[in-house]
């Protein structure tokens, strides 16, 4: 119950960790009732930044002013601080003050199946593709950007889609590529080939509160079970975490729509082959218990329909350059 905390608050967000922690950072830093609360987001892993001297500083001065009353200047303190994420895990500190960011412009990417890519423009023909519901999915990919382009804030995705069993998880992946064609990826929290942004959604807990949904994130009550009806077309609603990220001209971004966990296909590091908790783009926070996934409900053929008549599209965060 956010109306009830009232106490100071420092809530630190890593880009990469999107399996555990972020959604609860950014909703306490936007829901709860104290007046006195910040919002650090950090990349790389979830050990590194926050633990070095950069993070203890931060959490160091914040307590010493509210529990030891000093005066050391963390009224000056932003109340938004961002690590602005480069490819090549580069950062540069921003100051801001709120979240999503004031200057965002919110801009809608359509889905078109019949091209299989993002675009500005909505087609102006329908289209249906399907995936294996259990598989890899969809990827729609952007035209390469004609200049540097900064992508921060929350994301939400609408699809309509039809499904030929009674549910359907949908795990979108919002990824970026370079001009040679390979994917970018970036240390996250556990994971060392982790994605730009993750969202998840169970088709059949697809309703929405309407109070608490905002058009940059909808909110999903999870209090009732509603199946599928075979071969029925349903608009959902599906939230994307919160990231960040600067993609040089030249760069894409795409989309993916699939069945299963994201899985990074490309080499990975001696890191990565030998820490415990790392996979290929995930981590340990994975979905594939069979008990909860059923091949009978969750293992038929998913359909994405696009055009005019199924406006699937992607809400995208552009934070305009100074």
């Amino acid at each position: 119950d956010w109306s009830r905390v009232t106490v100071p608050l420092l809530s630190a967000a890593n880009w990469g960790g999107q399996g555990l922690h972020p959604r609860g950072n950014y909703e306490g830093f936007t829901q709860a009732a104290s007046t006195q609360k910040w919002l650090e987001v950090h990349g790389m892993t979830h050990w590194g930044p926050f633990y070095s001297d950069y993070g203890v500083d931060l959490q160091q001065r914040f307590l010493d002013h509210f529990v030891k009353g000093e005066d050391n200047g963390w009224e000056r303190q932003p109340r938004v601080q961002l690590n602005v994420r480069h490819p090549g895990e580069r950062f540069a500190v921003r100051a801001e003050n709120e979240w999503p960011l004031a200057r965002t412009l919110w801009t809608t990417l359509f889905l078109d199946g019949s091209s299989m890519a993002l675009s500005e423009t909505a087609p102006e023909v329908d289209a249906a593709v399907a995936y294996d519901a259990l598989g890899d999915g969809l990827t729609f990919e952007l035209p390469p950007f004609d200049a540097p382009t900064e992508i921060t804030g929350p994301l939400v995705a609408t699809l309509f889609i039809a499904s030929s069993t009674s549910d359907a998880d949908l795990f979108l992946v919002l990824r970026a590529f370079a001009p040679d064609g390979e994917e970018v990826t970036f240390q996250g929290a556990l994971d060392p080939n982790t994605p730009i942004a993750n969202g998840w959604l169970r088709a059949s807990h697809r309703r929405l509160d309407p109070v608490r949904s905002r058009p940059h994130q909808p909110y999903h009550p999870h209090d009732a079970v509603e199946p599928l009806v075979p071969g029925e077309i349903y608009e959902l609603a599906v939230e994307i975490l919160p990231t960040c990220v600067v993609l040089p001209a030249g760069h894409r971004l795409a989309l993916s729509v699939r069945g299963k966990d994201y899985q990074y296909q490309g080499p990975v590091d001696e890191f990565a082959r030998r820490f415990v908790y790392a996979g290929r783009g995930v981590g340990p926070f994975t979905h594939n218990d069979p008990s909860t996934r059923p091949p009978e409900v969750f293992g038929g053929r998913v359909t994405v329909l696009t055009g005019p008549d199924h406006t699937s599209s992607l809400l995208v965060p552009v934070i305009p350059l100074r």
